[in-house]
């Protein structure tokens, strides 16, 4: 029996303790998501982490990637966690319920990645930048971060658990949302020509990219859209002067 999780991918970013990849690897396990991402581990050794009981063929199976662009690629829905706190959020922010119901009713049309950052610090502003938006869970203000592992299965169990009860708002078959990598190149392409126009400065290159980066996000767009937004981007960086319009600077 499947638990209708296949599509959801759960990413790691920037784990310090393979003791926390392992648990999060056995709570995942436990409610039925299978694929496990990581960005950067830490330890070079988590694939050996014993808190994994149960879910070793799991850890073993973890792809690894050298950025978050690269680990969500193939995902039209990207999520990110946050304890949230004194942090200023550029993205909406629902909570755990909420958006473990919009993660549950998303995962059997699409892939989703859901984004849980380091121990210490969480998601960077660069990291939270490829989100969609964003959910939190519910803990006590005065001590609001969590242990990797546990927030791992909180997140799990939740949306586990919102498969009964679903509302059908709409019969008719949606059309699919572009993959990260495809809103990836519009970004690169869009900022390209901010830059040859003079509108972007190299030295306010890297928050126009993160601004750039969740503006596109809320677009929503469409795959069938996505071609057509990057043929006109090429096209508009040929003519402002870059070289060859078949061929784009690779994401940072």
């Amino acid at each position: 029996m499947t638990s209708g999780l296949e599509h959801l991918r759960v990413v790691l970013v920037d784990a310090r303790n393979p003791l926390n990849i392992g648990a999060a690897a056995r709570a995942m396990s436990n409610f039925g998501a299978r694929r496990l991402r990581v960005v950067n581990p830490y330890e070079v050794a988590f694939r050996e982490a014993r808190s994994a009981m149960g879910a070793a063929k799991l850890l073993a199976a973890a792809e690894e990637y050298n950025s978050v662009a690269e680990a969500i690629a193939d995902c039209s829905l990207v999520v990110g966690t946050t304890a949230g706190g004194r942090r200023e959020l550029q993205h909406p922010l629902r909570t755990l319920s909420d958006g473990a119901r919009l993660i549950r009713n998303s995962v059997p049309s699409c892939k989703v990645a859901l984004l849980f950052g380091s121990e210490r610090f969480g998601l960077s502003n660069q990291d939270l930048s490829h989100c969609h938006w964003l959910m939190t869970v519910p803990t006590r203000t005065e001590h609001s971060s969590m242990n990797l592992g546990q927030a791992v299965a909180v997140c799990m169990y939740e949306i586990a658990r919102s498969r009964k009860g679903l509302p059908i708002v709409d019969k008719k078959p949606k059309k699919r949302q572009a993959r990260a990598e495809e809103v990836e190149r519009i970004t690169t392409l869009l900022l390209e020509a901010l830059r040859i126009s003079g509108y972007v400065q190299p030295r306010t290159t890297e928050v126009a990219e993160e601004k750039l980066r969740r503006l596109i996000r809320r677009l929503q767009i469409e795959q069938p859209d996505a071609a057509i937004l990057q043929g006109m981007l090429r096209q508009i960086n040929w003519k402002l002067g870059n070289l060859d319009p078949q061929k784009e600077r690779k994401p940072r």
